[in-house]
Order: structure tokens, then C-alpha cells, then sequence
């Protein structure tokens, strides 16, 4: 068996071209798999690995194996209670009780944060890089730190060749799972050994609500948050074929939870001004359809995700997603949910 990282460039291209052939995957993305697992296994093998949760689409692809695009980023909780048990400690429900703390609070989780990136993650990020690759180098920038590395092959250049490993502090990040992460590759090649690791995952059905409240945000806003942010609605019509939908759908405790959270850490307007009211979304009157203007600049994103081979052969177009949401948008609003306090409440 040979290790991945010992391979010359053109064996890695090499292997990860037969790979390609079998899987239908371009081989720039399956290179840039294999760094997502490289960097999670870092993660995982840290001193930090207990308090860390795997987030986000990235983990529903990796962990889950319930969406089949590729997902570039990786999205990691430190627990709120270990990087600021001192704040948490200070209200009963650990939130947050008025905007001014609010404030203050994510002020100082974002330099705690910060702080922890640059003296203790990453020196470790950059100690098992010169061990495994240096020609890669890894540099942060604020709460996120990115990892660069030369390309085997080109792609259509909306996916670069960096991972980002994006840290957020301000839950608990649970409910989680203990799952395995493998490279894709490594199903089509035998001989060689690929970086692999077991991470505290996220709940899918968390991370529906999460996704699923994002949406509504967009569709009251009718603007995009970056690029690549149609993968939200795809990823949602995804879940629901893994059954993960209906069972997020009976979980309203945890609907519940992150509207709380969401109103007192992500306060958003909508197009008028309006607060955005996160109890509503998860309580009868969540959408996930956007029109007009909104829903063509949509369309636009997953186009280019589409010919970037970031979805699977046979994809579903644009307009079978919004279908697919269109229906889960009538079941989510249909089932009966406990009555939330309006998160959109004035705190001074």
C-alpha cells in the first residue's frame, strides 16, 4: 500500500485520474477532498478535538453521505462553553439577555477566536504540513484559516485550490454524532491509503433548520451571501430524499433552538428594514422559494456550480430543486409546532 502523500505529482494525478474515470468526478475536486479529509483528521487529533463540531454541507456530504456535491469548506463550532464558559455562565438559558451583551459578547468570542487560530491551531496546522507536504502552506485570517496547495489539475476556476476551515464559537454545537470521514477516492483505489479520521459531527437534522433558516433570510432579502450559495437549496431537497427532512420536521426542540440562537447572534432585515422574525420561520410561516430577481440570481450560482462539476451527473435542474423545496416549505409550515415567543422582540 502506498500513502497518498509519498506519491510523486504525477502518480497523485495519475491515481486520482482513475479515480476521476470511475467516479465522474473531476480530479481537482477529488484532490481537494482529499486536503478536506487531511485537515479534518488535523482537527481530530488535536488536544481541541472534544470540543470541536463538524458543521455545515460539508459535513452532510462527508459524514452523512446525504448530499452528493462537493463541498469545499469546512465549518467548525468551538464549544461556546469552553472558549467563554465566563459569559455563559452569566444567564440561565447561556445566551446573550439584551443587544448591548449580545454585542459584547460576540466581541469577545471573535478575539478569543481569533487569538486561539493564530497561537494554537494554527502552528499545528503548519507543524503536520511541513510533515506531510511542503510545498502547501496554511495562514489565518481572523477566525478562519486557510490552507493553499498547487493544483494537479485545472478546473473551470469557480473552486480554488484552498481549503477553508471557517471556526465559529458562539453554541454548543449540539446535538452531534461521533462519525467516520474518508477521502472519495480512496473507494476506487485499493492500493493506496488515504488520510482518514472519526469527527463529532453536527446532527443533520440541525443542520436542516440551520439551512433551512438561512434560506428564509435570502428569500426575505433577495440578495446572495457569496457564491456557492445555491448549494443550500440543493442540500435541503438532498435531505429530504434521506428521510432527514421528516425527521427534522418532528424535532421542532431543536427548530426551537436555533431560531433562539439565530435571533440573538445572526439579527438580520429584511428588504423593507424589517427584523426577521426566526420563531415565525420555524413555526408556520417558513420560506424557502424565492421570486423575481432573487430567485434568477439563484438560478445563476447553481449554474456555475452545475458546470464546475461540484453536483453529480444527472443533477437535478434548477427548477426541480425549487419544486423540491417548494413542497418541503408546505410540509415544514403544515406540521403543528409549539407556540415560540416572537424572536424579533426590541432588547435593549
Amino acid at each position: 500500500m502506498a500513502d497518498y502523500f509519498s506519491l510523486s505529482a504525477e502518480e497523485k494525478r495519475e491515481a486520482l485520474g482513475v479515480a476521476s474515470t470511475q467516479s465522474g468526478r473531476p480530479i481537482h475536486l477529488l484532490e481537494k477532498d482529499v486536503w478536506v479529509v487531511w485537515a479534518l483528521k488535523q482537527l481530530y487529533q488535536s488536544p481541541f478535538a472534544e470540543h470541536l463540531t463538524f458543521k455545515g454541507g460539508t459535513s452532510l456530504s462527508k459524514a452523512y453521505n446525504a448530499i452528493q456535491r462537493f463541498s469545499e469548506d469546512i465549518d467548525v463550532t468551538y464549544d461556546i462553553r469552553v472558549i467563554a464558559g465566563d459569559l455563559v455562565s452569566q444567564t440561565a438559558d447561556g445566551l446573550p439577555a439584551t443587544r448591548s451583551q449580545q454585542k459584547k459578547w460576540t466581541d469577545d468570542i471573535r478575539e478569543r477566536l481569533r487569538q486561539w487560530v493564530a497561537t494554537q491551531m494554527l502552528p499545528l496546522i503548519q507543524q503536520k504540513l511541513a510533515e506531510t507536504d511542503r510545498a502547501v502552506s496554511a495562514r489565518a485570517e481572523g477566525e478562519t484559516i486557510l490552507i493553499e496547495y498547487p493544483l494537479l489539475a485545472e478546473g473551470t476556476g469557480y473552486i480554488g485550490p484552498r481549503i477553508k476551515i471557517e471556526f465559529g464559537a458562539r453554541s454548543t454545537g449540539e446535538p452531534f454524532e461521533m462519525l467516520p470521514i474518508k477521502a472519495d477516492a480512496a473507494t476506487y483505489l485499493e492500493g493506496v491509503t488515504f488520510p482518514e479520521c472519526t469527527a463529532r459531527v453536527m446532527r443533520a437534522e440541525r443542520t436542516f433548520w440551520e439551512k433551512a433558516t438561512a434560506i428564509h433570510v435570502f428569500c426575505y432579502q433577495s440578495k446572495l451571501n457569496g457564491e456557492l450559495y445555491a448549494r443550500h437549496w440543493y442540500d435541503v431537497a438532498q435531505l429530504d430524499k434521506a428521510g432527514i427532512v421528516t425527521k427534522a420536521l418532528a424535532e421542532r426542540d431543536i427548530a426551537k433552538a436555533v431560531a433562539a440562537h439565530k435571533a440573538v447572534f445572526f439579527r438580520e432585515n429584511d428588504i423593507k428594514g424589517t427584523e426577521i422574525d426566526y420563531a415565525a420561520a420555524v413555526t408556520g410561516a417558513l420560506q424557502l422559494v424565492p421570486d423575481g430577481e432573487a430567485r434568477d440570481l439563484l438560478a445563476t450560482d447553481y449554474r456555475k456550480m452545475l458546470d464546475d462539476g461540484l453536483l453529480p451527473t444527472g443533477a437535478e435542474s434548477f427548477e426541480e430543486i425549487m419544486a423540491s423545496c417548494g413542497e418541503i416549505q408546505e410540509r415544514a409550515n403544515a406540521v403543528p409546532a409549539p407556540n415560540l415567543e416572537s424572536t424579533s422582540k426590541d432588547k435593549k
